[in-house]
């Protein structure tokens, strides 16, 4: 998985880090809000990396965790979900709306390697001050240049260039 090579997502000790991270995210999104503050010291012990300031609403959900790295002052709105089987580098100054998804796993095409759990993750890189709006969905492989606008709803299938706003299903540039 970590080399980029095909895998199967059935492997023993893929699912105790999968375990790990449940137990995290269920710290976080269970705690009293006064309590977990800007993140629960569990979900943000098992993060690859938090800058300063960052900010997780609950709830949210991450299914390894020690890929995801996060710049300082990210903040995810409530209902995301970070798909990290691949690297996750977010820059500093990124914006979350609610119920965003960041996928890095793509499954095999052939039904026999799919249901065999073979799958491949592809990392996804988020630039600085980038604003993702909600519902949206960052598909694997996808790298989204400094100072860009997601809007709302969009399926990202491709890179975005720095400064570019994009829209839709899948997502273009707009005019």
């Amino acid at each position: 998985m970590d080399a980029g090579n095909w895998y199967t997502c059935h492997d023993p000790e893929l699912a105790r880090m999968q375990a790990s991270a449940r137990r995290a995210v269920h710290a976080h999104n269970t705690r009293p809000p006064a309590r977990r503050g800007a993140m629960a010291t569990e979900l943000a012990d098992l993060l690859g990396a938090v800058g300063q300031g960052c900010f997780i609403e609950a709830p949210f959900h991450v299914a390894y965790g020690v890929n995801l790295r996060l710049g300082n002052r990210v903040y995810f709105n409530a209902g995301c979900a970070v798909l990290d089987t691949g690297p996750v580098e977010i820059g500093d100054d990124c914006m979350f709306g609610p119920a965003v998804q960041i996928y890095c796993a793509q499954h095999a095409k052939d039904p026999d390697a799919r249901a065999a759990g073979q799958e491949i993750a592809l990392p996804v890189r988020i630039g600085a001050n980038v604003w993702v709006g909600g519902g949206a969905i960052v598909m694997p492989g996808v790298t989204i240049g400094d100072r860009a606008i997601i809007g709302a709803g969009a399926v990202v299938t491709h890179d975005v260039p720095a400064d570019r706003t994009v829209i839709g299903n899948p997502a273009r540039s707009l005019s």
